[in-house]
């Protein structure tokens, strides 16, 4: 793991916003006294780990044992973050940052955090394996085939520290210091897996979802020629999927041929992106929104591209009939593009020429069969 994140560093500003993020990478996770965050909220336990030169994945841990003790703590924990490159964590923009901030600035310290690049894998996760929710033990299962056992709820993590406050028996936190360092590993096997991905490109993905999403991270990024051809390959993979009836495969399917065809649009390959427009127009069960998207695009390209006014007039209607909900079946951008398209096709049936030839004209009279045509002499 230690060789593959050196070697995919050069991928880590495309995670961080474009910031320069680069290695070392500090991982870093807190086990909190509450899980709503807020002033009152204090982190009792920093997990800090990295990489160090000989491949070693080092995990240090740093408990508060006593109130009194915090700000000595976060002092520490300030020189760990001094050696990263940039920061690494999961939900640590939304949560484990804020809460160190916090703390921070109770104790009239200068947050570290605010001037180094920060990777919140979480983001790309959703994107990458699990769509809108996903939990860093359900990622282990599924993308990493790791499975805890006897592994501690974190609700009950909270609890486990006021006990040893109370009691001074350090005994409940055993779990609790196991499950920080296996959270700190996994996420470095994700970033590690993210990180090589966007290094060697779509080829090493492994369905459609993890290649639309790589594109995405290109497209982004700016480099666009990676993130089309990453898009054209989930676009390939979707199409093997899509006899299986899930509506999660489909929306990655449609999403798919959405960014591909955006990507074509781009690079002014205009035909390829009708195609992909039209795949998503004749998709059974083609939600509202896609549908009207891929409509209008086909009206447009028909009625000034491909020049086929009656075919863009077709497509016209079917962006009324999608029914996006909220937008009225034949609002007036609609009704303008038709009247538009009536005019001109009223203006080209009117120029075409006639397709009927003048009929000759008839001799008044016909000559005798064998008589000459020119009048006949006199006898003198």
């Amino acid at each position: 793991m230690a060789e593959r994140l050196d070697e995919a560093a050069s991928g880590a500003p495309l995670f961080a916003n474009g910031t320069p993020a680069r290695a070392p990478f500090v991982f870093f996770d807190l086990e909190t006294t509450g899980l709503s965050g807020g002033a009152g909220t204090q982190a009792f336990l920093v997990g800090c780990a990295w990489c160090e030169d000989d491949g070693a994945f080092v995990t240090r841990q740093y408990v508060l044992t006593r109130y009194a003790d915090e700000r000595p703590l976060l002092d520490t924990v300030a020189g760990e973050f001094t050696r990263a490159g940039a920061l690494v964590s999961f939900n640590g923009k939304s949560f484990d940052a804020p809460v160190l901030e916090t703390r921070y600035l109770f104790h009239r310290l200068a947050w570290i955090g605010a001037g180094v690049p920060h990777v919140d894998v979480l983001h790309p996760a959703r994107q990458f394996w699990k769509g809108e929710s996903c939990s860093l033990v359900a990622l282990e299962r599924d993308v990493l085939g790791f499975h805890r056992i006897g592994d501690v709820a974190g609700f009950e993590i909270p609890e486990r520290y006021f006990q040893f406050v109370r009691s001074g028996d350090a005994r409940p936190l055993a779990a609790v210091l196991e499950h920080n360092r296996l959270d700190l590993l996994s996420l470095a096997a994700l970033t590690s897996r993210l990180l090589h991905l966007a290094r060697v490109g779509p080829g090493e993905t492994r369905d459609a979802r993890e290649a639309l999403a790589l594109g995405r991270v290109y497209a982004r990024a700016g480099r666009d020629d990676c993130a089309r051809a990453a898009f054209e390959l989930a676009v390939e993979r979707g199409m093997s999927d899509r006899f299986r009836n899930s509506d999660d495969v489909r929306d990655i399917r449609l999403g798919a041929l959405r960014a591909f065809a955006l990507s074509l649009r781009r690079a002014r390959e205009y035909a390829r992106a009708a195609v992909c427009w039209r795949e998503i127009l004749d998709t059974p069960g083609c939600p509202p929104l896609p549908a009207k998207d891929a409509a209008e695009a086909l009206a447009i390209h028909h009625e000034h591209r491909a020049r086929d006014l009656a075919a863009a007039r077709a497509f016209a209607l079917r962006i009324g009939q999608a029914g996006v909900p909220g937008m009225p079946g034949m609002n007036a951008a609609v009704r303008h593009r038709l009247a538009r398209l009536d005019r001109k096709l009223e203006t080209a049936t009117a120029r075409q020429p006639s397709l009927s030839w003048p009929s000759p004209s008839l001799p008044t009279s016909r000559p005798s069969s064998g008589s000459p045509t020119s009048a006949p002499r006199t006898s003198s």
